[in-house]
């Protein structure tokens, strides 16, 4: 009796599922139905659909789309004329200033970032170091109501991290997906530098801006760029300045300088050029990294410089052949 009654039980639970004969097609050899219950919805589907092969209507999903830009990247990344496929490109805090009238030119902020958006849509991948000495430059405060250089330094860091953040806002203002990533931990506002993760940003058509330096004082912004090239492989440093280029003399005290259209590395330590600190052009010299410099305010000196482009002057190579990068 107590059998019966149980197999009663059984028979009765199973009664309420329908049996799907696309089940038995995932193994025919065994003929093996496993019990499947289907809601009212999703049976009516099914049954309208006629197609065991797609029961839910999959073929029907809609996929949620790219943003146009990231639609245009990929339309666009081919292969190209331009002479680099990955650059850094430095932009000190002055520069992003304007006339001093006050910290940032929003007008120069979005002028940069017409430029970037112009070439990263031919699929080159861009970097940026940004500096700070338009709001806090810790070298010529140092000393200044008891602050030492290293704390100085800091604050100048941290200086970096506020254009770093505005030029953000700028860029996907106009659509160009951009990260900031800083040498120290700042994850409300930014990512901590990782290398490899920097490297996929730049792969995947972002924009990547690297702030506060290299995390530690004494070291320039300069520097920093030279050695976030080496590290995520960049082929150039692009130094956006003031001036046209680096010149035999200073223009300012000598109308007759020359505007000079290649050097070595070497020519720029024994001259004692100033175009970067000495660490950073002898980690660009040990690197095989060339170095343009050129002039920011002029319209279209940005896109030609990432472009390479013959502007302004071009250290450790020559305009027609690169250095290579071992």
């Amino acid at each position: 009796m107590a059998i019966s009654t149980t197999t009663t039980l059984l028979l009765s639970s199973f009664s309420s599922y329908t049996f799907s004969p696309f089940h038995s097609s995932l193994s025919p050899s065994l003929n093996l139905s496993f019990p499947l219950k289907l809601s009212n919805s999703i049976r009516s589907s099914y049954s309208q659909n006629g197609s065991s092969s797609d029961p839910f209507n999959f073929r029907e999903t809609e996929i949620p789309t790219m943003s146009s830009f990231q639609r245009s990247m990929n339309e666009s990344s081919k292969p190209s004329s331009s002479r680099w496929r990955r650059v850094l490109l430095k932009v000190s805090g002055e520069a992003l200033a304007g006339d001093q009238s006050q910290n940032i030119d929003p007008k120069i902020a979005m002028a940069i970032a017409r430029e970037v958006a112009s070439v990263t849509r031919l699929g080159i991948e861009v970097a940026l170091v940004v500096g700070g000495g338009n709001i806090f430059r810790g070298s010529s405060r140092a000393g200044c109501s008891g602050l030492d250089r290293s704390s100085a330094d800091y604050i100048g860091m941290l200086a970096t991290v506020m254009n770093a953040i505005f030029l953000q806002a700028t860029m996907e203002s106009i659509g160009i997906p951009t990260r900031v990533q800083t040498a120290f931990r700042m994850s409300e506002v930014a990512e901590p530098y990782i290398r490899r993760r920097a490297i996929r940003h730049l792969e995947k058509g972002r924009v990547v801006i690297f702030a506060a330096g290299i995390g530690n004082p004494f070291f320039t912004t300069d520097t920093a760029a030279a050695l976030r090239c080496a590290e995520i492989n960049a082929e150039v440093v692009l130094k956006a300045t003031n001036v046209d280029g680096v010149y035999d003399d200073d223009p300012k005290r000598n109308p007759q300088a020359r505007l000079l259209d290649t050097l070595t590395h070497q020519d720029v330590i024994s001259k004692d050029l100033s175009v970067m600190d000495m660490t950073a052009i002898t980690l660009c010299q040990e690197n095989s990294i060339p170095v343009v410099v050129f002039n920011l305010n002029k319209p279209g000196n940005i896109e030609k410089a990432i472009k390479g482009e013959r502007v302004g002057t071009l250290i450790g190579a020559t305009w027609n052949s690169t250095m290579s990068r071992t």
